[in-house]
């Protein structure tokens, strides 16, 4: 399917550098590459190759992992390895309705949108405007604002309008919201809380089951490349390693403990 315009895609050079940009069918400033005729991109498919100024450049739609990476960063994200996680443990996919503390960048939100589209909902609960204006300006990019909303408030106390199918939470006392958020998770929910140190994550545990939710548990997410040569392959040098807890559990219709 050849490029539309409005598309944002990127170029990449035979090193992987990348150099992002939106189609439009006329001439096109690109940053450090020059000037180039975006009527071209009509012609274009994803993966084609494309010349400027002498050099090669493949031209590719980004996926979720791309757009995640090419974020205009404020706070810290999550990344890809701890968001491919909360998608299939919060069973998050096409309509689906999310609750989302804390924007940051927008990093997991671009997961969210990615997986709930075209026509699934993300509300997402932050605490500050300056992070709600750039994950906004972050999602706009991907050209999935239309299935986002937000609002400024403190999860602890802020009410929404929403009944979701999964929350999921990034905020140091993640416990301290539950009382407020409960009754936004339906029956059956799933809820993921995000927390950087050991200690949160058994206050969010101990919290969680003390609410009444069941299949509670918790993990961590340690990943490693491989460096492959054509004399042998073996483990790479750098590990990417902690980034945050992940805990998980589900809403029971028996309701919080008394």
């Amino acid at each position: 399917m050849p490029f539309l315009e409005g598309e944002t895609v990127f170029l990449a050079d035979r090193s992987g550098k990348r150099t992002w940009l939106r189609v439009s069918y006329e001439m096109l400033k690109i940053a450090s590459l020059g000037t180039v005729d975006g009527s071209r991109f009509k012609e274009l498919n994803d993966g084609s190759v494309i010349t400027i100024v002498g050099k090669d450049y493949y031209v590719f739609r980004p996926g979720t992992v791309e757009l995640m990476e090419s974020l205009d960063r404020g706070a810290q994200i999550i990344g890809p390895k701890d968001a491919a996680t909360i998608l299939l443990n919060c069973d998050v996919s096409s309509g689906k309705t999310v609750l989302e503390v804390g924007a940051g960048s927008g990093g997991l939100t671009t997961a969210l949108l990615s997986a709930v589209a075209p026509s699934g909902i993300v509300h997402t609960l932050e605490f500050k405007e300056e992070n709600a204006k750039l994950a906004l300006k972050n999602v706009k990019r991907t050209g999935l604002d239309k299935c986002w909303k937000y609002t400024i408030g403190d999860a602890r106390n802020t009410k929404v309008d929403i009944v979701a199918d999964a929350l999921i939470m990034d905020m140091p006392d993640p416990w301290l919201a539950l009382d407020n958020l409960y009754g936004n998770l339906r029956m059956g929910g799933r809820l993921c809380s995000y927390v950087p140190n050991m200690n949160q994550a058994e206050s969010i545990v101990h919290a969680m089951r003390e609410k009444g939710f069941v299949e509670v548990y918790a993990l961590e997410n340690i990943q490693r490349g491989l460096e492959v040569h054509p004399g042998g392959v073996r483990p790479s040098f750098d590990t990417l390693g902690h980034t945050g807890y992940l805990i998980f559990g589900r809403k029971a219709a028996t309701g919080p403990k008394s």
